[in-house]
């Protein structure tokens, strides 16, 4: 097997954990580019574990990488939000697993150092052990245990346990579409929880409300609003994304916004829509 056979056996795997610690699916195909670089200016055949090396190069590009992302968004404009990617059934496992892919989880993971992220990824997500992730981080295993535990009681804290019944969350997109699309405002607060929250990432390029909004009527209101704002011609679409149901609007140049549904007991719990243009690379059918 040359070079490059072997860099494309582990390429799925690369980009999954890369898109698990960035959030964002131009800089983790930005990491993947990076890594087969470096692969390729070493001598291959003295790698004897392919998987382990290119798995450490992946991981500490993605922590730099981080690291500046940390100080970028100090300057973001609104929310900011994990870029959705489109995903479907027989998407590799090592890309979408359970719900570890979900914008709701991406966005906890916020909360974590560069660090304690790339550690909480390896450990949860993809099983690797702790003397694993300390060779690939070059830090003592004690270190690495530490790290994980501290990152498992932050997510811990964070994290809400949504619905993830497939038929639940499909009939419940489906209305949440067809109240949209007539512009009904009841029947939208009909699927809505009392403490719904919508977040709305426009990067400060587009008209998305830059503080959160609160409760079914404003929140069912908001959307109204951006569907009569919709460009001509445009089209709302079911589509999969990050593993679950969710709804893109797709204009002749391409997707132009993407919502994302997270439901607790069968209604909506929390709202997250993205209309910076930049984050909308993972919704082309053809990336």
């Amino acid at each position: 097997m040359d070079e490059v056979d072997r860099f494309t056996e582990h390429r799925g795997l690369l980009y999954a954990v890369a898109y698990r610690l960035l959030g964002s699916v131009a800089d983790a195909q930005d990491v993947v580019q990076d890594a087969w670089l470096r692969w390729s200016r070493v001598d291959a055949n003295s790698v004897d574990d392919a998987e382990a090396y290119l798995v450490r190069v992946t991981t500490r590009l993605a922590i730099d990488r981080l690291r500046s992302a940390a100080v970028r968004r100090e300057s973001y404009v609104g929310p900011w939000l994990p870029e959705p990617m489109l995903t479907t059934p027989d998407t590799a496992d090592h890309v979408v697993r359970a719900d570890d892919v979900s914008t709701a989880v991406l966005l906890v993971l916020e909360a974590l150092s560069p660090t304690e992220r790339a550690v909480f990824v390896l450990n949860e997500a993809f099983g690797y052990s702790y003397t694993d992730i300390a060779g690939i981080l070059g830090r003592q295993v004690a270190d690495v245990r530490q790290l994980a535990h501290r990152a498992r009681k932050a997510v811990a804290a964070r994290r809400r346990r949504y619905d993830t019944d497939r038929t639940t969350q499909r009939e419940v997109t489906e209305r949440f579409l067809a109240a949209c699309l007539d512009g009904d405002v009841e029947a939208l607060m009909a699927v809505l929880a009392p403490d719904v929250t919508l977040l709305s990432d426009g990067g400060g390029l587009t008209g998305a409300p830059r503080r959160p909004i609160y409760g079914p009527l404003y929140v069912a209101r908001a959307f109204v609003v951006l569907y009569e704002r919709r460009p001509a011609g445009s089209q709302l679409e079911l589509a999969e994304l990050n593993g679950a149901p969710g709804i893109v609007i797709q204009s002749d140049d391409g997707p132009v916004l993407a919502i994302t549904l997270h439901l607790v007991d069968g209604a909506v719990q929390a709202l997250q829509v993205v209309s910076n243009p930049a984050k909308l690379t993972g919704l082309s059918h053809s990336g």
